[in-house]
């Protein structure tokens, strides 16, 4: 409001419909006609403190919201009791509605404004529509159920909201919290996977299988060329099934990932990812083999003693200046270890070369490090382990589907960019270089200005 703040819960806004994001959803000459009301609002939030923080603002809100479609209603048919001859809407009485607030549906008293004349229509006003859509509640239910809350505890876990509100707000069932969650979170999962990639200049993609309640689930997580972190998609399936890894990647393609110019895959230590990434992109494709499955691959096959000298000199050849020299040094470690270690060295051989790709770029320091394995989508994954970490009873892959795309959403308001951003503009000519890419006029004029 004009010159004064009305005070909301810092945990809520996100959610939950208070003042200021009622205020800010209006044009500036409503928020002039509320300033006259700010002393009242304040006291009506003080009497309803002791309720606590959410219940005073709902308190505030309710007054706030009324005022607002009260000065829309005024917008449309003009001030009431002034008759106007060329009016061409009018007052038309109210009727029951509901909003959501504090992650209820809340009953209020709708104005209604209709056109004039013998084809009189009804005049939806804004403001309510604002306020009552759907998926404002949706948005609660799955903010509260991704942070452990229950479908049969939801309704008791919600935060007070006074006790006038509590006793007029609609129940919120089992059922129909269930209902709200499934279609929210099918909403989430289709937008993830509608999502146009064109439209972003993309320098780095992650793909990673992980098991996720009984399921093998397959994601992508994509970096834009300022090294801003993206979920781009997620299949259900083996890493090592080739079919499932191909789908992933061509619908990447098909929304619009262009490697014309260059693209990082960084990839876990499943062939059929790479693969798949190598059908799709063909020459195009630049792929980097996370260094971590590698070296979990390598030494899974070899005794615990023997462990920590295999891991060592894997590390100390990766940390070589020069792809030859490192080269060089795996494969002696891959021919000391084919007598007694056949499995270990089979391992180590197969995807050497690719392990080394961040080298041949020229990738050093701590860009090095967050391109050389597949640790951000991994902790991509966690946030959405975490978030699921309550669900007990997981009746198809369509649920498991359902949840990763909530949580891969949840998870992107948690990104930071990747470390070692600053280093990305000289990945992306070291990319451009690698697949024989030639700048554009329009790509030097850019870059002039950039």
């Amino acid at each position: 409001m004009a010159g004064s703040h009305i005070p909301t819960s810092a945990h809520h806004t996100s959610v939950d419909t208070c003042p200021l994001t009622l205020v800010s959803s209006v044009e500036s000459g409503l928020s002039e006609r509320l300033a006259g009301h700010v002393d009242g609002h304040l006291a009506t939030f003080a009497e309803h403190m002791r309720e606590g923080l959410l219940a005073a603002s709902t308190a505030v809100g309710l007054e706030v919201m009324a005022e607002l479609m009260d000065a829309e209603v005024t917008a449309l048919a003009g001030p009431k009791g002034k008759h106007d001859a060329d009016r061409a809407t009018t007052r038309h009485g109210t009727e029951a509605g509901s909003v959501t607030l504090g992650g209820r549906r809340v009953p209020v008293r709708r104005p209604r404004v209709r056109t004039v004349g013998d084809d009189a229509s009804e005049v939806p006003l804004e403001s309510y529509t604002t306020l009552a859509a759907a998926d404002l509640l949706a948005e609660g239910i799955v903010a509260r159920m991704l942070a452990g809350i229950s479908t049969r505890r939801y309704p008791v876990a919600l935060e007070p909201v006074g006790s006038d509100v509590e006793q007029a707000a609609q129940a919120t069932s089992k059922s129909a919290v269930s209902r709200r969650f499934v279609a929210a979170t099918a909403e989430r999962l289709a937008a993830l996977h509608a999502r146009r990639l064109d439209d972003q200049r993309w320098l780095i993609v992650y793909l990673d299988g992980f098991g996720f309640a009984d399921h093998t689930l397959v994601g992508a997580l994509g970096v834009t060329l300022d090294g801003t972190k993206v979920p781009l998609g997620v299949v259900e399936g083996s890493t090592e099934n080739a079919a499932v890894c191909t789908r992933l990647v061509a619908d990447l393609a098909a929304r619009g990932l262009d490697a014309t110019r260059g693209i990082l895959f960084v990839v876990d230590g499943g062939k059929a990812i790479a693969k798949a990434v190598d059908d799709v992109y063909g020459t195009l494709a630049v792929t980097q083999r996370c260094r971590r499955h590698k070296e979990r691959n390598v030494t899974d096959h070899l005794p615990e003693d023997e462990r920590p000298l295999v891991r060592r000199k894997l590390r100390q050849a990766w940390a070589k200046p020069s792809a030859a020299e490192a080269k060089a040094d795996l494969e002696a470690l891959a021919r000391s270890l084919a007598r007694k270690r056949p499995g270990a060295a089979a391992s180590l051989r197969e995807g050497l070369t690719e392990t080394l790709t961040v080298t041949r770029l020229g990738v050093t320091g701590t860009l090095l490090k967050t391109l050389a394995s597949t640790n951000p989508v991994e902790s991509m994954i966690e946030i959405v382990r975490d978030h699921a970490h309550r669900v007990k009873h997981w009746s198809s892959g369509d649920m498991a589907l359902r949840w990763a795309a909530a949580g891969m959403t949840a998870a992107q308001a948690q990104f930071r960019r990747v470390k070692g951003h600053r280093q990305l503009p000289e990945l992306a000519r070291a990319l451009e270089r690698a697949v024989g890419y030639q700048p554009t006029q329009a790509d030097v004029a850019h870059a002039a200005t950039a």
